[in-house]
């Protein structure tokens, strides 16, 4: 019987990003879970459409927001983080086994928010005269996920919890131009990616610590550890405090955020 673990590789491997998001939205997820399951290698993963081209990040251009086309590009980055993040909580399922049956669906449950919110934005950017693929973009996160594809623990630290959890601080300044720019639409769903990406920030915290708890650490500096093993990025100022403890971070680790 075809197992959830197994069903997510389809989306995974779609080389077309509609598709992507629909064969995601369309996952059963009353399937088996089949967390035993060791699955083979599978060329392909992630599959990407040939568009957008993907370049270094300082290498995109900046577009005045008192441009449609300005707005456009903002919005398309946001979308390619959105197809990214399918990618990247279809690839947690498929790739990690002999993990809790909650960790599996709590992750395609997130990449079927992440479908929804790439849907949005891409319905957004077709109203704007422009398509998913029109501009350019970059390859970061997928590049940390390939990084940690050895680790749980690591993942999880330097994806959800690090690189994820910067769209919440980014998220109203982001909002702030695009509704200041007249683009109230672009807010609109942008309201709705923060709500959503709180809880998936709280999945990677909750498991994040249940994973430390299996192994004996300590979450706090075992993230530290990670960051430089990995070389993550720091996360910059200003901060979105409100939504970084809605998302479960501890005290300590919001103090430690504001140290040198």
């Amino acid at each position: 019987m075809l197992s959830l673990r197994t069903a997510a590789l389809a989306p995974l491997l779609a080389t077309d990003a509609v598709q992507k998001a629909q064969l995601t939205l369309a996952l059963d997820a009353s399937l088996p879970v089949g967390a035993a399951e060791v699955l083979p290698a599978v060329a392909g993963i992630p599959g990407r459409p040939a568009r957008p081209e993907l370049v270094a990040h300082v290498q995109l251009a900046q577009r005045s927001l008192r441009t449609v086309e300005g707005r456009a590009a903002l919005i398309h980055s946001i979308a390619h983080i959105e197809l990214n993040a399918i990618d990247l909580a279809l690839d947690i399922v498929w790739r990690f086994p002999d993990l809790p049956e909650a960790f599996y669906r709590d992750w395609i449950a997130i990449a079927k928010e992440e479908a929804q919110h790439f849907t949005l934005l891409r319905e957004h950017l077709l109203m704007l005269g422009f398509d998913y693929g029109d501009f350019q973009a970059h390859n970061a996160l997928w590049e940390m996920a390939m990084r940690t594809q050895d680790d749980i623990l690591a993942r999880i630290a330097l994806v959800p919890r690090t690189l994820e959890a910067r769209g919440l601080d980014a998220s109203p300044a982001v909002k702030r131009k695009l509704v200041g720019a007249g683009d109230l639409r672009a807010g609109e769903i942008l309201d709705v990616i923060l709500r959503d990406e709180i809880g998936h920030v709280a999945a990677g915290n909750r498991w994040y610590r249940w994973v430390c708890s299996q192994r004996g650490l300590d979450p706090v500096l075992s993230y530290e550890a990670l960051v430089q093993r990995y070389e993550a990025p720091r996360p910059r100022a200003p901060f979105n405090l409100a939504a970084r403890r809605a998302a479960g971070f501890s005290e300590e680790e919001l103090e430690r955020l504001a140290a040198p």
